[in-house]
């Protein structure tokens, strides 16, 4: 009777399994954004708002689709979740450059379709303009700048091209800082570097006023002036103190 009721309990199990539906499969199922059915390059520019729309495509129910900003989530509302999502960029700024954002199949996310924010804008250039550089010290400008496509620098002094001098004048470039090393000043070297930034979207200059100043003396003179009156002074408090010794003495 074990064995039967046994039998008889499996039985019942296997029936509900096979009588459970299947979730259906999401083969077939295509994502397409802005018409676009594979990964691709947005190209832009700054200002202007970008709509990404998302849709479902051979689907036969309502699919949930999903948003992400780089590996970030958005939050969508509920009536732009289903089969057709969009969002919106707006302002464009220079942050959203490189930016990836996918739209994915909610029940199974190997289905996605991203997007990468190619936003292109004009040389902008930021710094410190006046630098205070004491003799025989080195020096650094840096100029730093945003753009895209990269932009190509050159230095002048005193609006004249800078002539490098080896072991004097050292360069150092990435994509966004263009550096200018001086080694040990001179009063030759005072005057103002400008850094010109040039691209296919626009140019862009900076000042930066290098002033050299007199080498400070090892031993400042207020220094030794201060020193040489604490000395006096307390030589002076000594001999007060000491006084009558000095009377009985004479």
């Amino acid at each position: 009777p074990g064995e039967v009721s046994r039998a008889a309990f499996v039985g019942r199990v296997w029936l509900r399994i096979l009588k459970c539906p299947r979730p259906p499969s999401s083969a077939g199922l295509e994502l397409s954004v802005n018409n676009h059915a594979a990964d691709f390059t947005l190209t832009t520019e700054l200002g202007p708002p970008i709509s990404l729309s998302c849709l479902v495509h051979n689907s036969s129910q309502a699919e949930e689709l999903l948003w992400y900003r780089g590996d970030g989530q958005v939050d969508l509302k509920d009536g732009n979740k289903v089969n057709i999502s969009n969002i919106c960029i707006s302002p464009v700024n220079e942050s959203d450059n490189g930016v990836t954002f996918t739209c994915r199949l909610a029940r199974d996310k190997s289905v996605q379709v991203s997007v990468i924010l190619d936003i292109q804008f004009p040389p902008q250039l930021s710094g410190e303009e006046t630098l205070h550089v004491e003799e025989d010290k080195d020096a650094t400008l840096t100029c730093n700048s945003k753009s895209n496509p990269q932009a190509q620098t050159t230095w002048y002094k005193d609006n004249h091209s800078l002539t490098l001098q080896q072991n004097h004048h050292e360069l150092y470039q990435t994509s966004e800082v263009f550096r200018l090393s001086i080694r040990k000043v001179q009063k030759s070297d005072n005057g103002t570097y400008t850094c010109v930034v040039e691209s296919p979207l626009g140019n862009g200059t900076r000042d930066f006023h290098l002033i050299v100043e007199d080498k400070k003396p090892v031993f400042p003179m207020e220094a030794v002036i201060a020193a040489v009156v604490v000395v006096t002074i307390t030589v002076l408090f000594g001999i007060v103190a000491r006084k009558d010794k000095f009377f009985k003495v004479w």
